[in-house]
């Protein structure tokens, strides 16, 4: 089980925020591109991400950065509700 007050503190430390994001099955965000660093934690649910052409779907808990500029997609894949905790670098 993740405890998300230690991500967020973690996050924080590296200059990150922290923040939760729910998605309903069949959820997809495509192609997006942001100006700084994200990172984002798959509390559960079956979520894939697509960086820079790339597929990852990572396993609960499992930290996947998300370099600036590099366009990415978001899919919420399983037949259930998915939670993850996104952050994106302070500047």
């Amino acid at each position: 089980m993740v405890d998300v007050d230690v991500i967020r503190q973690n996050w924080q430390a590296r200059g990150f925020s922290c923040d939760l994001w729910t998605d309903p099955p069949g959820q997809v965000w495509e192609n997006y591109v942001h100006e700084v660093d994200e990172l984002v934690m798959v509390l559960n649910g079956d979520v894939e991400f697509e960086v820079a052409g790339e597929v990852h779907r990572p396993a609960i808990g499992e930290e996947i950065f998300i370099p600036a500029k590099a366009r990415h997609s978001v899919r919420n894949r399983g037949a259930t509700t998915s939670r993850w905790l996104y952050g994106y670098k302070r500047l």
